[in-house]
């Protein structure tokens, strides 16, 4: 379904610049063809928009960036934001199947996409992972703005589907949203001693300031001080502990304060200078996370 509804968003974009280009080339070529750009100026005052918020959001867990890191960031966050949501979901979500070797009796990894994301959000990690020969299954979830915990029986099809190929407990690794929904899993009976661990990247676990901006269920889940949190967090304290590395930065446009993406007790990773979409495909991140996976 999302994978639809954003090659919608790409069309209507697409006959948007066709339309300016026509109706301009006659006054002047140069400014009709600026309108092509039209797409990718929006998205950027958009993600402008987000770091002028997090601007306003001070936290001891980090240092506060300065306007070139946050102008840096917003660079490579629109670079990588046009190539998710502009082209890899929209008309990739099954290019990069889930790879389970016959007979690979290693560690594998569940990869769990956060919100307005389905499964290609993950394809060069897939296709990294896939050099590396470690098996992975990675999930599209839906409803899209549905509750979070519609999202459990997806991670549990994953989960045992990896683990019957592999005979191993899986890493779980996650972006955004993707962490609460495998936070979420680990409330079932005895999940916590089917996975090896969970990697969250840029995950709210403590809510973040900009869900209220948003809409649907999963968004006020992900309030900060909401009672679904607060409810996750006393169902957690009475049930079995599970590894956790939280990756976390102070250029996250979309999680903030910044130390809502980390976690008591977690082995908690800053990286600087990274935005929301562009922490997850960081080499330091996607290199130092897959090496792990064997040893989790």
């Amino acid at each position: 379904m999302l994978a639809r509804l954003q090659r919608l968003l790409c069309l209507v974009l697409a006959l948007l610049s066709l339309a300016w280009l026509v109706g301009w080339w006659a006054w002047s070529p140069w400014l009709a063809l600026a309108g092509l750009a039209l797409p990718a100026l929006g998205y950027g005052v958009l993600l402008g928009c987000e770091f002028l918020l997090l601007m306003r959001q001070a936290d001891a867990l980090a240092p506060r960036p300065t306007a070139w890191h946050l102008f840096a960031a917003w660079w490579v966050e629109l670079r990588s934001g046009m190539q998710v949501f502009f082209w890899r979901q929209p008309f990739c979500e099954q290019a990069e199947p889930d790879h389970l070797p016959p007979g690979a009796q290693r560690r594998g990894v569940v990869f769990v996409h956060g919100l307005f994301c389905n499964r290609a959000f993950w394809a060069p990690w897939m296709r990294r992972a896939r050099a590396l020969g470690i098996p992975h299954v990675a999930v599209s979830l839906e409803p899209v703005i549905g509750s979070i915990d519609a999202y459990v029986p997806a991670i549990e099809a994953a989960v045992a589907k990896i683990t019957a190929a592999t005979g191993e407990r899986p890493v779980l690794v996650c972006h955004s949203m993707g962490g609460l929904a495998a936070r979420a899993w680990l409330r079932m009976p005895g999940a916590a001693s089917r996975v090896a661990r969970v990697v969250t990247i840029s995950s709210p676990h403590g809510g973040t300031w900009m869900a209220r901006l948003g809409h649907g269920e999963s968004a006020r889940q992900m309030a900060l001080g909401s009672h679904w949190l607060e409810r996750l967090a006393r169902d957690e304290a009475a049930g079995a502990a599970v590894p956790f590395t939280c990756w976390y930065s102070n250029c996250d446009n979309v999680v903030f304060p910044v130390g809502t993406a980390t976690r008591a007790g977690a082995d908690n990773r800053f990286v600087p200078g990274r935005a929301h979409v562009a922490l997850a495909f960081d080499e330091h991140v996607v290199r130092h996370t897959l090496q792990g996976v064997p040893g989790a």
